[in-house]
C-alpha cells in the first residue's frame, strides 16, 4: 500500500512528545517528572516484565529528548536477562552489591564485581547481564544514556535495543584499571588532569581529586572519560558549612549525592527560584541555561556526581560572541538572599558559614589549598 501523508508518523511537537516519550508512556511504568527526587532508594517502582525486574524512568526537567536516566531494582540473588543496546550506558550503583558480565558479540564474556557507589559504564552495542549477589536485600541503580536522542533519529527500537547489528571489536582492556591522563591540549587543560575508565569502585571514597579553582569554595574534583565514549562526567567534593559559585550549562546533566547534605537553588535568568534539599540518594537535574548553585549545610565535605551528556549540548557561552564569565556569578556579584539563606539554614543546625568574608568583598576569591 502506498504510505499517504494521514498515515505517516507525525512529528513530535504535533503528537505531543518526542518518540522516546511515546515509547516509555507506553509501557505503563511509573514516570518522574519535576526538578528533584528527594531519594532514589525510596521512589516506587513497578514491574517490567520484559527486563525482569522493577523499574522507574525519571524524566525531570532539564532532560527532555537529551538523556535516559532510570532506576532498576533487582531481586535478591537475581540475575536479569541479558541487555544489548546500541548506545552506551553508564551505571551508578545506588545500593547493594553484584556482578556485571559484559560481551561484545564477537569477544570473550568478562565479569567484574561492583558495590553501593560504584559507577561503570557498558559501551555501545555489548551485551550485559547484571546479578545481585546478595541473597538478603534489592540491589537499585542509576542507569543513564542518550537513548532519546538516538530514538529521534532513528525510532525503531529493534534496532536499538537488543538488535542484530552493530558488530564491535572485543577490547581485552575494557575494564582496566583507570588511567590518570595529562589534560594538556584539551578542553579542560585548565583542570590539570582527568581520569580515564570504564570502572570506578567507589565514588563515595574516591581521594584521587584536583583543585577546582574556578567554582570556588576550596572545592576539588574528579574528571572522567570514559574509553571511545563522548560522554563523560565529574564529582566535585566541598567542605562543610561553603557554598559553590552560580553557574549554568546546557541541559541534561544528572546530578547524584553520594554522600553530604545541603540544598541546590536553580533558577532561569530573571525569575523565580527553585530549591532542591538533598542528602545522600538525592537526584536532580539543572534545566537549560539556568543558573544553579550548591550549598554544603552540612558536618563535612559533599559529593555530587555529574553525568554529562554529550558534548552538543555543553551549552556554554561561545567565546567568539559571548563573555564565557557570563555563565558564573562570583560571590562579589551574586543576589544577597543568597548568602543570607545560606546563614539561615546554618542557624537551624546551630552551625556557622564557613565561608571567608573576603569571598564577597575581593572579585575571583582564591581559597588557598
Amino acid at each position: 500500500m502506498t504510505e499517504t501523508a494521514g498515515t505517516r508518523r507525525r512529528p513530535a511537537y504535533q503528537n505531543g512528545g518526542y518518540a522516546y516519550d511515546q515509547w516509555i508512556e507506553s509501557l505503563g511504568l511509573p514516570i518522574y517528572r519535576g526538578y528533584f527526587l528527594e531519594d532514589l532508594r525510596t521512589i516506587e517502582l513497578g514491574h517490567w516484565e520484559e527486563r525482569g525486574c522493577d523499574s522507574a524512568f525519571i524524566q525531570l526537567s532539564g532532560q527532555e529528548g537529551v538523556v535516559e536516566a532510570r532506576v532498576s531494582e533487582i531481586g535478591p540473588g537475581q540475575t536479569l536477562p541479558p541487555l544489548k543496546m546500541a548506545v552506551e550506558e553508564i551505571v551508578y550503583i545506588v545500593e547493594g552489591r553484584g556482578l556485571t558480565t559484559v560481551w561484545a558479540d564477537n569477544g570473550p564474556k568478562r565479569t567484574f564485581e561492583w558495590q553501593k557507589h560504584s559507577l561503570f559504564v557498558v559501551p555501545h552495542n555489548h551485551h550485559y547481564q547484571l546479578t545481585n549477589t546478595q541473597g538478603d536485600r534489592p540491589v537499585r541503580l542509576l542507569q543513564y544514556n542518550t537513548l532519546p536522542v538516538a530514538m529521534s533519529a532513528v525510532p525503531d527500537l529493534s534496532l536499538l535495543i537488543n538488535g542484530p547489528g552493530g558488530r564491535v571489536e572485543a577490547d581485552e582492556d575494557l575494564y582496566a584499571e583507570a588511567m590518570e591522563i595529562d589534560a594538556t591540549g584539551s578542553q579542560i587543560a585548565d583542570r590539570g588532569v582527568f581520569w580515564y575508565g570504564n570502572f570506578f569502585p567507589d565514588m563515595q571514597a574516591w581521594d584521587k581529586l584536583v583543585p577546582f579553582r574556578g567554582r570556588g569554595a576550596g572545592g576539588t574534583t574528579v574528571f572522567i572519560g570514559f574509553p571511545g565514549s563522548e560522554m563523560s562526567c565529574h564529582m566535585s567534593v566541598f567542605p562543610a558549612r561553603t557554598y559553590k559559585r552560580g553557574h549554568r550549562h546546557g541541559p541534561g546533566r544528572v546530578i547524584v549525592i553520594p554522600k553530604g547534605e545541603g540544598y541546590s537553588i536553580m533558577w532561569p535568568e530573571g525569575h523565580d527560584q527553585v530549591v532542591v534539599p538533598w542528602h545522600e540518594g538525592s537526584m536532580f537535574v539543572p534545566p537549560g541555561r539556568w543558573f544553579h548553585q550548591h550549598f554544603n549545610v552540612g558536618s563535612e565535605p559533599a559529593r555530587y556526581l555529574a553525568l554529562h551528556p554529550l558534548p552538543q549540548f555543553a551549552g556554554y557561552a561561545d567565546e567568539q560572541v559571548q563573555d564565557p564569565t557570563e555563565d558564573q556569578i562570583d560571590y562579589s556579584r551574586e543576589a544577597p538572599w543568597i548568602r543570607q539563606k545560606f546563614e539561615e539554614e546554618l542557624a537551624k543546625r546551630g552551625t556557622k558559614s564557613l565561608m571567608p568574608d573576603d569571598a564577597y568583598r575581593i572579585p575571583n576569591y582564591e581559597w588557598t589549598y
